[in-house]
């Protein structure tokens, strides 16, 4: 009986953790959609991605998409924005984001 809840209790804490925590630079960064930033600065892609299976087990997928998009906040102040928007849905753990500079 215990080695039948063994892997019911491992996937539901997997499930359970975030992994990806927003930086300081990350909290400043907006999430937009595509309409709003038709008068921003495009300042280019981010690629991001991640495990979106571990351990034999699929991780829930607003989870990986949180992640994901966690990310991307991080990064997009390196390449001089303030923005990001999704520019794909999430497959096999991977997106891809635009990165704006909206505020002046």
């Amino acid at each position: 009986m215990i080695s039948a809840i063994v892997p019911v209790a491992l996937a539901t804490m997997l499930n359970a953790c975030t992994w990806v925590k927003t930086t300081p630079e990350g909290e400043n960064i907006h999430v937009a959609r595509p309409d709003e930033v038709v008068n921003c600065e495009n300042k280019g892609e981010l690629a991001v991605s991640l495990k979106s299976r571990v351990g034999g087990f699929e991780r829930k997928p607003g989870k990986v998409a949180g992640e994901l998009e966690t990310m991307a906040r991080n990064d997009a102040e390196s390449m001089g924005g303030d923005t990001i928007v999704a520019r794909s849905n999430v497959k096999e753990g991977k997106q891809v984001f635009g990165v704006y500079r909206c505020r002046t």
